[in-house]
This record gives structure tokens, sequence and C-alpha cells, in this order.
């Protein structure tokens, strides 16, 4: 028992001296950035974005998957929050991104108290950590000093798809310096939040060759009659479904036990349980615990975020602090 102990011991010290280790090699990033400039940053964001989950809670993975979505193009610089015709909000996407308006709140707040220092690219940084809380999941120190871009372009919006095989992800994710580990920890992103059907509903209707049901077979069975009731073939794709089932509001580890069950929704997230070479990090979140009851992959997520949320990010001299973060100052 003492040496079972001592690993724990030790697992907990190499997780924690990662995550300070990914912040310290940043980019320019670092803990308490905002500490003599703007010292109520965090509470601010935080009060803002518990103050709208308690109203719609569906805005903590909105905020969760634009964060994601906001860095794998040209960094976490918030180019995805820049309006107007061919930005980055009007790649298909980004189209039903949520939670541009909790933002917006918490840097109107943040511009009185302090005006043109905090910038969007930190707030939403903040705001993505926040919203894995508020969900059940544990917080991370986010090292801050972010400075917004001034591009935001829909040409370049290539997001991992939710059809890409695994080496196409492991190549999107390769390219902002991420590994397959982070590929895998960072898809649990998915045990909270929803999909249109239009993004998995050929699932359901496109196999005929393959299947008599006409269904994927990597796809349990049990599911097709539950999803075809809810994304008809005729339908026009925008109904919504959870992507972590039986689970969509709690930060856990349901969305990797739906992978082992075949009730993965979209088929890039089945595949993580399907391929040999990301399957066993998927059987390592279901088996392993840290103190008993902490799952490996809640304290793991929080390292590959600050590892995505350090990528290619904009510091000191580069972009600006927004005044307003849809717009160019």
């Amino acid at each position: 028992m003492a040496k079972v102990g001592f690993i724990l011991v030790v697992y907990v010290v190499v997780v924690l001296l990662s995550l300070a280790a990914t912040a310290v090699h940043a980019q320019g990033t670092r803990f308490g950035f905002y500490r003599a400039t703007c010292p109520e940053v965090e509470t601010i964001v935080r009060s803002t974005v518990q103050s709208h989950f308690q109203m719609d809670p569906s805005i903590a993975p909105g905020l969760l998957r634009m964060h994601s979505h906001d860095c794998f193009v040209r960094g976490c610089d918030a180019s995805v929050l820049l309006a107007g015709p061919n930005t980055e909000r009007t790649a298909v996407p980004n189209r039903t991104l949520k939670g541009f308006e909790v933002i917006e709140d918490a840097k109107s707040q943040l511009e009185d108290l302090c005006p043109g220092v905090v910038s969007c690219a930190d707030i939403l940084a903040i705001a993505a950590r926040d919203s894995v809380v508020l969900t059940g999941g544990l917080g991370w120190e986010v090292p801050t000093g972010r400075r917004d871009g001034r591009v935001s372009l829909v040409s370049e919006v290539k997001l991992p798809g939710f059809s890409d095989s695994i080496e196409v992800q492991k190549e999107k994710f390769m390219s902002m310096g991420l590994n397959t580990h982070d590929l895998v920890t960072l898809a649990g992103a998915h045990t909270i939040g929803t999909a249109s059907c239009r993004f998995f509903s050929y699932r359901l209707y496109n196999f005929t060759t393959v299947t008599k049901s006409g269904a994927d077979p990597a796809l349990n069975p049990s599911l097709v009659g539950r999803l075809r009731a809810l994304c008809p073939q005729d339908g026009d794709g925008s109904n919504r479904v959870e992507l972590d089932i039986g689970s969509p509001e709690i930060f856990d580890l349901s969305f990797y036990k739906n992978l082992r069950d075949g009730r993965g929704i979209l088929e890039s997230d089945q595949m993580l349980w399907n391929d040999d070479s990301t399957r066993p990090i998927v059987r390592h979140y279901l088996g392993m615990r840290i103190l008993r009851r902490v799952s490996s992959f809640r304290v793991e997520f929080g390292r590959s975020m600050v590892k995505m949320s350090n990528a290619q990010v904009k510091t000191g001299l580069l972009g600006e602090i927004r005044r307003v973060c849809s717009e160019v100052n």
C-alpha cells in the first residue's frame, strides 16, 4: 500500500510540474500577468461566466468550444471573436458557436475597471477554464499575457473535423505542438455539450452497403432508432443531440465510457476507441484514478488546455488589446 501511495504522489507531482513547465516555457504568458495592472480580472470573468451559466447552462460547453476554435486558427488571439463578412465567425463550424455575449460582458466590466489592459484572448482562456469548473471539472491556473490578433479570415479556418481520420486529427494537433495524448485528452471536452445532426446524421443512413440497417457499424445498434428519431433523413440537420449520452452537463468520464461502448456521436470521437494508437489512452483514463476518486483525465485535461492555449500566442508588442472584442481598435 505504501508503494502504491508513493506512486500516486509521484504522479501528481509530475502532472503539477508539467503544468508549471508548460506555462514557464510559453511564449511570454505567465501566471499572475495582471497581478499589478488588473488584479480583479479572474474574479470578474468568473462571476460573469457564472451569471450567464445560471441562466443558460449551455454557455459552458459553448465557451470551451469557442476557445478551442480560436486557438486552432492563428493561435489563441481572440480572432474568432471578430465580427464581419468573411471572418472566422462566418465559417460553417463557427456559425453555431455560443457565448460571444459572455466575453463582451466581461470585457465591458474590465474596460470600466482597468481600460486597455486585459485582452479578449485572455478573457476567453479564463472563461473556458471557469466553464469546466462550473460543470464539475477541476480548475487549473491559466497563464495570461496574450494579446489580441487583428486578422480574422474564414479561409484560414481548418479545424479538426467530425469525420477526420485519426491520422488527419494527429496532423492538425501536431501543427499546434500537441501530441496524440493531448488529442485524446482535449476530445474529452465533448463530455459536455451537443452537436447538430448535420455533423453526424450520415452515420445513421449512409452505410447501406455495409450493414443491413444502413447505419455505421461502429455505432452501437441500440442508439440508431433514437438518433434517427432526432435526426430524420429528410430533416434540415439543425436538431441537436448530446455528445455525451446520459451525462451531457457534467464534466466526467462518461464520454470515454461511451466511446468504449460504441456510443460516440461524432465519427471522429468514436475513432479514438477504434484506432490502435489512441485506444490505450482512452483505456488509461477509464482505469486510472488519483487519490481514489479523482480521475487522471480531470487533472490532465487542464495540462493539455494550458498547452493548447499557449500555442502560437501573440505577446509583447504583437497584436493589440482590443477595446471591444468583436472589432479591432
